[in-house]
């Protein structure tokens, strides 16, 4: 099986970051599906191959992983150049803006591209390939910066750890109990609706393999506007749910608490409300407090009770921000807190995956508050 990641991060002399991969197969092969579909040749749409293509070089440079965007400008070669017309012109910018800057790709970015001409499949097809490569580029930069850190344990070269502030303590009398909403700088736990920007599948209409993706994705896929636009792209869909649920829902490895630490990181930063409230949720579900998630909402940067989780918050932002310069340096701390290999790649994989869910939510819809 073709493995991009493996490829692109040269893991051949790191066996340690491959053996932590490998007891994250469903994950690789989740990853790879998608690429392999998202880019197929003979993908049904309007968009053809050179478009997407295009479109994933272009997210994969702006992400800053040369690597990536040498990969996907390698098959551009010998297709024709997208033509420069209006539509076209819609398609990068949308690109660029999501790619960059994804809070700011609002309604009136979405909704240019409809106008521009493409129909509803073809916007949802572009969105889930955007986010699927600032996923892509954010896993291959984490994953090489694993393998450089090298394995734990022994006299590899020492890497420098990047030092923050500590967050002020939070005293638990200052904040209300866990499960009841907790709101700070504009972003709350409790639970929000969304609603799409785009016409959404009709269950009753819709064809046998709708129906059969939205059984699959969630128990209240059939009432959900994110379900229920998504799948205008069925196969995408279960194959990013796929993806989404051999990251966050694995056995072992970084316990599911701080996998969630990470995605509320992420989601604070992309400025992704809605994101950041369910995944803050699921945090003081399992870990029975929200310190922490106080933290996060205030300031991300500093966030953290202890070593570990400033460590994770730290590395989950630095992924975030600038995937391009992202290195063994910004994974150390998280080695000096204890954290083990597979622990590392899966605080990689979650915030690396919140990179694509954060810009599904922030661009084809919006929070509602209740």
């Amino acid at each position: 099986m073709t493995d991009t990641i493996d490829q692109l991060a040269r893991l051949g002399h790191a066996p340690h970051a491959q053996a932590a991969r490998q007891q994250r197969a469903k994950a690789i092969t989740a990853t790879q599906a998608c690429e392999d579909l998202l880019l197929a040749p003979a993908l049904p749409g309007g968009l053809a191959l050179a478009e997407r293509l295009s479109v994933a070089q272009a997210v994969a440079a702006a992400s800053g992983v040369a690597t990536l965007a040498d990969h996907y400008g390698a098959r551009l070669a010998g297709l024709p150049a997208p033509a420069a017309d209006a539509r076209w012109q819609a398609i990068t910018h949308f690109t660029q803006l999501l790619a960059t800057q994804p809070a700011a790709a609002d309604r009136a970015a979405l909704l240019a591209l409809p106008q521009a001409g493409l129909a509803t499949p073809d916007v949802v097809l572009l969105a889930q390939l955007i986010g699927f490569v600032a996923y892509q580029a954010r896993l291959v930069a984490g994953v090489a910066a694993l393998a450089a850190l090298g394995p734990a344990g022994t006299a590899a070269k020492p890497v420098a750890a990047a030092t923050t502030p500590e967050a002020p303590f939070v005293h638990p009398a200052n904040l209300p109990p866990p499960g009841e909403p907790l709101r700070l700088a504009g972003y709350t736990s409790e639970t929000l609706d969304w609603k799409a920007w785009l016409p959404v599948v009709d269950p009753a209409t819709a064809s046998a393999e709708q129906n059969a993706v939205l059984d699959a994705s969630h128990p209240k896929a059939r009432t959900s506007d994110f379900y229920l636009v998504l799948a205008h792209q069925p196969r995408v869909l279960a194959e990013r749910s796929e993806a989404f649920n051999a990251i966050m829902y694995a056995p072992g490895g970084l316990p599911r608490a701080e996998r969630e630490v990470a995605t509320t990181v992420v989601s604070r930063i992309n400025g992704c409300v809605y994101c950041a409230s369910v995944h803050a949720q699921r945090f003081e579900q399992l870990a029975k407090r929200n310190d922490v998630i106080a933290q996060i909402f205030t300031d991300p940067d500093s966030a953290g009770t202890n070593a570990r989780e400033r460590a994770l918050a730290q590395a989950s932002a630095a992924l975030t921000r600038a995937p391009g310069a992202f290195g063994p340096q910004h994974l150390a701390p998280l080695r000096a807190a204890g954290l083990s290999d597979l622990e590392i790649l899966d605080t990689v994989h979650a915030a690396a995956l919140f990179a694509w869910a954060n810009r599904l939510m922030l661009n084809l819809g919006e929070a509602v508050y209740p």
